[in-house]
């Protein structure tokens, strides 16, 4: 019978020996009391505490926490805003009594602070100010919470401030304006190109007219020296300049009526424009004929003249 009552005494000692055993996490800080008073602050690891006498009061986590706060205030200009800031703190591992004890609710205090820092900050701007001066609201909202939670055992890693949300007519506002300037901008580009391409087609045509004269003025310089070379000819034989001139404008005519005449398709038919062009021209075939007969006659005599000497 004695024996039997030794099994419960023995199963409540390894109980209450094992209950004043425990395990604190990595990032973890245990307050322990001691009849509800503060006796000590634990860390990771196996820890022991007195049976019925000391019990475990909080678990702090020491990990870097973030809260979000969302703000709606006015600015410089009139204009409603939402500004999301984004705080990352932590408790300081020295001051975990302070974080648990002196401070009940911790993210209260923190929007507190960060909702007086802003609406103080944000109405001295304008609109565009706060967009582009977000780092400096974020940095006074880091100072000002430094300076305050530094006492309660919290340190403020970083504080940014990661949305800024107009109304939703102002949005629609800015994005008209952005809109037109844009347009604006695009439309100096098309016109600056065109004046461009106006300004190179100008250059092209006058280079290309440039080219054409020149080709016009070796063209013409050409066609005379060969008359002029023609003319000499036609004076060594005797057929003086007026004579050859009219041979040569003759033969010319009759080169382009020949060249017409070889376009398969050509509907061009050349009709004398005055009455007395019938005559003229028939005139200018006699004396054509004439000076190709006076040529001919030249030439069998210079060829019978070398016969008889040689």
């Amino acid at each position: 019978m004695g024996s039997f009552l030794w099994i419960p005494i023995a199963f409540f000692v390894i109980v209450t020996i094992l209950s004043g055993v425990f395990i604190v996490k990595q990032q973890t800080a245990v307050l322990i009391e001691t009849f509800g008073k503060f006796t000590s602050v634990r860390h990771s690891g196996i820890q022991f505490k007195i049976p019925f006498v000391q019990r475990i009061s909080a678990r702090v986590g020491l990990k870097i926490q973030q809260l979000d706060v969302i703000i709606e205030t006015k600015t410089l200009d009139d204009v409603f805003v939402k500004l999301k800031v984004s705080v990352q703190y932590v408790v300081i591992k020295e001051k975990v009594y302070d974080a648990f004890y002196k401070l009940e609710y911790p993210h209260e205090q923190i929007t507190s602070y960060v909702f007086d820092v802003v609406r103080a900050e944000v109405p001295k701007m304008k609109l565009d100010d706060v967009f582009v001066k977000k780092d400096d609201i974020a940095i006074a909202v880091k100072s000002e919470l430094q300076d305050a939670m530094l006492d309660y055992g919290y340190d403020i890693i970083k504080t940014l401030v990661t949305d800024i949300d107009p109304d939703a007519q102002v949005k629609e506002a800015m994005n008209r304006i952005n809109a037109s300037e844009r347009e604006k901008i695009a439309a100096q580009f098309e016109g600056d190109a065109a004046r461009i391409l106006i300004v190179e087609k100008a250059k092209a045509e006058a280079e290309s007219k440039r080219l054409q004269g020149m080709g016009i003025a070796d063209q013409r310089r050409e066609i005379a020296r060969g008359l002029e070379e023609s003319v000499e000819v036609l004076n060594k034989v005797g057929i003086n300049s007026q004579e050859a001139s009219a041979l040569i404008v003759v033969t010319q005519h009759y080169d382009t009526l020949q060249s017409i005449g070889e376009e398969t398709n050509t509907n061009l038919i050349l009709l004398p424009n005055s009455p007395q062009a019938g005559s003229d021209m028939l005139n200018n075939m006699v004396a054509s004929f004439t000076a190709s007969n006076m040529i001919g006659e030249s030439m069998k005599k210079t060829h019978k003249k070398k016969d008889s000497e040689s």
